[in-house]
């Protein structure tokens, strides 16, 4: 069975959980554009491009993001299927994806009120590979420290006030027309509930669609 989903929501809503699960349960790649662009060599001009709207908690230019996306769908691991996670931001990029002859299953639409998002966006600690914590829920063992790798945490630029507050405009102006762009194709799921709850909502969802 071929399973190709789209994560939706804000941010901080947590799609980036959700896929992870979805992609062990399904074997199948959780594919995240967050991922992708932070992956690219730090030193290249692709990617300080990329960062500069990243920081600023603005959308990368669409071309740039299918250009990076198209690339990684051609990979033998995503015969089966895979689930995107901050792809497509708009109906540009979606229909760019149609173009690209890529056919969607199903999409995931994880709902979260805009205050939630802005608690736990702000509250939300990173290390430089990547693992997350937060100030209030998972904590780290020892205050600023990474469990995993040992490193330092820190807030990322586009987890600060203002860009919190830029990323939730964008995405009620732009992200949210998907709702109706994927109308038929969407499975809606209360993201306040805990993470196991959110997870048997989606399954759930999927065996219905």
């Amino acid at each position: 069975m071929i399973m190709r989903l789209i994560m939706l929501g804000p941010a901080g809503s947590g799609k980036g959980t959700q896929a992870e699960m979805l992609a062990k349960k399904y074997n199948i790649p959780h594919i995240s554009t967050g991922d992708l662009f932070r992956a690219l060599d730090s030193n290249s001009d692709l990617r300080k491009e990329i960062k500069k709207y990243m920081d600023k908690g603005e959308l990368v230019p669409d071309d740039l993001v299918i250009k990076i996306l198209k690339e990684r769908l051609g990979k033998p691991d995503c015969e089966k299927g895979f689930i995107l996670d901050g792809v497509p931001r708009n109906v540009t990029q979606a229909e760019l994806i149609k173009k690209m002859g890529v056919e969607i299953d199903n999409v995931i639409n994880i709902e979260v009120s805009d205050e939630e998002v802005t608690k736990r966006l702000s509250s939300r600690r990173v290390c430089k590979n990547g693992h997350i914590f937060s100030t209030i829920y998972p904590k780290p063992k020892k205050e600023g420290v990474c469990d995993v790798c040992g490193e330092p945490l820190f807030q990322r630029d586009d987890d600060k006030p203002e860009a919190i507050k830029e990323r939730l405009k964008i995405y009620h102006e732009q992200t949210s027309k998907l709702l109706e762009y994927y109308q038929n194709l969407i499975i809606p799921v209360n993201g306040e509930q805990p993470i196991e709850e959110v997870f048997n909502d989606i399954v759930d969802g999927l065996k219905w669609m």
